[in-house]
């Protein structure tokens, strides 16, 4: 096998397309996360008054629907990506995304508007959902072609340093609203569109940095192929093993990273008691070194394969779900929660870290960006996108506990799919294209 990549991009441009589709790909999630950290703010101007639980439940619900446009962004975009190239994909979500940012940002309040406030929170959420459904496979699909055979783990565990990034931002921003310019009462009056604001600034700068991004060898090698094949749900159905693959192996993944991430802030403030402020440097600190996990769990898969790593995911998730998040429940120390949720992610580390790369391993070149997007999407929409709100639902019924063993459910599925997969290390679709 030729592990040479051909002489028409350099190193030097090759790291920069990486960069670059890192940074949009930031930017994006950034926005999709801002959603969620400063609902702890804003849920109260969109729904009537009512205890906090409903008004976070309400707002976890239309987040949760947000995700129900997500398929169709894997398909739209993933077709795209395929049929005319992954670089103009990436461009048009997140052109989308900025749109989404700018209508929450000037949304007027329940008081000022009714009813019509929370159907324009909707639709900004359905923007959004159609823009982060088309970014994942097409991003996946971009950096693991980018990166050169040995260290295809390693570059393509950037997408979640910058997947965890985004969110990163987000609760960067809220700790300097919440410290340093804003009080509490402001965020809550007006303050929290400070970061939609932003949102839609950025989505600017990454449409910048994106039209000036190298398209990928495999694509420009493919464009002779009929257009009837490339980015086709037809040709796709051709691969149903790799789509069971990506399915089942995803299902577990998406529920624990949104359980530990986007719902951990409203956790730590609903259920252990934490303050607002408390719960936001938790949630800043634990995903700052989560992200720093992600570089290193993808270059120890170049070394060990992907299989291990995931193996690793399924057992300590499967076993340990149950007992990290009663211990966290009870616990009522900042310091203790931060220790908790740091275990918890070095288990998930396992999944997000590689899981990018397993995916765009399993398809050939003409439909690997809708292979990836669109089988991802439609798990993450119904375990991801539901998970805040069951863990609500079963807070407000007085049997949290049972989200715990959903969890660990879910991971326990993944893992008979990681005990019976072959290792996409030595068996790379990937491989074709050089």
């Amino acid at each position: 096998m030729n592990t040479q990549h051909t002489p028409s991009i350099t190193t030097g441009e090759r790291i920069k397309a990486i960069i670059g589709g890192s940074v949009g790909n930031l930017v994006e999630w950034y926005d999709w996360y801002a959603y969620a950290a400063f609902a702890i703010y804003f849920s109260h101007a969109f729904f009537p008054d009512s205890d906090m639980t409903a008004q976070l439940l309400n707002t976890a619900g239309i987040f949760a629907v947000g995700f129900l446009m997500r398929p169709v962004g894997g398909w739209m975009f993933g077709s795209i990506a395929d049929k005319i190239g992954r670089k103009r994909a990436m461009t048009l979500s997140v052109l989308l995304m900025s749109f989404g940012s700018l209508l929450i940002a000037l949304t007027p309040t329940y008081k000022t508007i009714g009813v019509l406030a929370p159907v324009l929170l909707l639709a900004a959420r359905l923007l959004q959902g159609l823009s982060v459904g088309g970014e994942y496979g097409v991003s996946a699909t971009y950096l693991s072609e980018m990166a050169t055979e040995d260290r295809r783990g390693f570059y393509s565990s950037f997408q979640y340093v910058t997947l965890i990034g985004g969110q990163l931002i987000a609760l960067g921003i809220q700790l300097i609203l919440q410290k340093l310019l804003l009080t509490e009462t402001q965020l809550e009056e007006w303050g929290w569109r400070i970061p939609f604001v932003i949102g839609a600034i950025l989505s600017v700068i990454a449409l910048y940095l994106r039209s000036s991004l190298h398209e990928t060898e495999a694509f420009e090698n493919k464009k002779e192929m009929g257009q009837s094949k490339k980015g086709s749900v037809k040709e796709l159905l051709k691969h149903p093993q790799a789509l069971l693959t990506v399915i089942g192996l995803t299902l577990g993944g998406t529920l624990a990273f949104y359980t530990y991430t986007t719902y951990m802030q409203k956790f730590l403030v609903n259920t252990v008691h934490l303050s607002k402020e408390q719960s936001t440097l938790v949630s800043f600190v634990s995903l700052f070194l989560f992200a720093c996990l992600q570089p290193i769990f993808g270059a120890l898969s170049d070394k060990i394969g992907r299989r291990p790593l995931l193996l690793g995911f399924g057992i300590l998730g499967t076993l340990c779900t149950v007992p990290l998040l009663t211990a966290l429940s009870h616990t009522t120390s900042v310091w203790m929660s931060f220790l908790w949720i740091m275990i918890a992610l070095v288990i998930v580390s396992g999944y997000t870290s590689i899981n990018a790369v397993v995916k765009a391993e399993l398809f050939p070149s003409e439909v690997r960006a809708l292979g990836v997007g669109l089988p991802y999407a439609l798990t993450v929409a119904i375990f991801g996108g539901t998970a805040e709100y069951l863990a609500l639902w079963f807070k407000q019924a007085g049997t949290e506990y049972y989200f715990y063993w959903y969890i660990t459910l879910c991971i326990s599925f993944s893992l008979i799919v990681y005990f019976r997969m072959k290792d996409t290390k030595e068996n790379s679709r990937l491989d074709e294209d050089i």
